[in-house]
């Protein structure tokens, strides 16, 4: 299956353009045995990077094959290792840019989707979405006039899709390592007639990186979700070897049920108080204090997005 599908993608991509007849003979190939293999996605990568023009039909076509492969290629599902982190990194940054809007969309809903990935993987798609910002240039651009340090709606999408992603930091919560990010942002495009939205994704990323949490084990990492789907398959595959586990070997039993019960419920690792967490969450603790401090100081004056941000801080502390 996978040298046939190769062979259609080189064809596919022999006159520079997909057709929808073409893309749905890969979809058939890629899908007909139930998976997308390495050497399936990377002649996808090497199909959309000898093409000129990427409609919208490839652009989803090859964002759902990538991520497909990215997250349930090996178990456990929905998760994305290191190794695949990096192989992504590489097919995209083979020479040193990212060359379209499909590959970026392509990281950016993979972390979407994902219980968890690897935090090089976040950084990776910030990095570009900063360095486009700052220079000008890059997909999100799309060749218009816009100034080097303009901040598009594209942008916007992308850095709170990221930022706010279940894959990240933390389910909808934001690291010191963003909230550095966006002030840096902001600094470069004072002077700069933004998108509407970035205002608002500024206050409100900043204000949670000072005031939300994450909890101790909001995400599983890839080594204990692949632990847990071993235990379930293996030993017992049904009924009958659960009872017969049981009546065989009634020691041997009783301590892989506390193993389960300690591994399956979390009862084996960090533990949360919710109500504690999340007040101690809201609070704004003296080292965070002083970070937002030294970064509104830093140039000597407040602008309007960081007194918007007090404004924020002062509401949420007394509400």
């Amino acid at each position: 299956m996978t040298t046939h599908f190769t062979d259609l993608a080189q064809r596919a991509a022999a006159d520079g353009q997909v057709t929808s007849q073409e893309i749905l003979a890969l979809r058939r190939q890629g899908w007909g045995d139930g998976i997308i293999t390495r050497e399936e996605a990377e002649a996808l990568f090497a199909v959309n990077n000898a093409i000129d023009t990427r409609d919208d039909e490839w652009c989803d076509f090859f964002v759902e094959a990538i991520g497909e492969y990215v997250l349930n290629g090996t178990k456990p599902r929905l998760q994305c290792n290191a190794e695949e982190a990096e192989w992504l990194i590489a097919q995209i940054d083979h020479d040193g840019v990212v060359e379209s809007f499909v590959e970026l969309e392509t990281i950016v809903r993979i972390i979407e989707r994902a219980e968890n990935v690897p935090t090089v993987l976040k950084d990776y798609v910030l990095a570009q979405v900063e360095k486009e910002v700052l220079t000008g240039t890059g997909p999100t651009r799309s060749g218009g006039d816009l100034s080097a340090t303009h901040i598009s709606s594209a942008e916007c999408r992308i850095l709170r899709r990221v930022i706010f992603s279940s894959g990240g930091y933390g389910p909808a919560a934001v690291s010191r390592f963003d909230a550095e990010m966006l002030f840096r942002l902001k600094d470069a495009t004072l002077e700069d007639e933004n998108a509407p939205e970035w205002g608002d994704l500024f206050v409100d990323a900043v204000a949670n990186s000072l005031r939300g949490f994450v909890l101790d084990n909001a995400q599983l990492s890839h080594s204990r979700k692949l632990e847990l789907v071993k235990f379930v398959e293996s030993d017992s595959p049904g009924m009958g070897g659960f009872l017969g586990a049981m009546a065989s070997n009634s020691s041997k039993f009783g301590r892989n049920m506390r193993w389960a019960k300690e591994h399956l419920t979390g009862t084996d690792g960090p533990q949360n108080d919710y109500v504690g967490d999340a007040k101690a969450g809201d609070a704004v603790t003296g080292n965070e204090q002083d970070w937002v401090d030294a970064k509104i100081n830093q140039d000597g004056q407040v602008d309007d997005l960081e007194r918007r941000l007090i404004e924020r801080l002062k509401e949420e502390s007394a509400a």
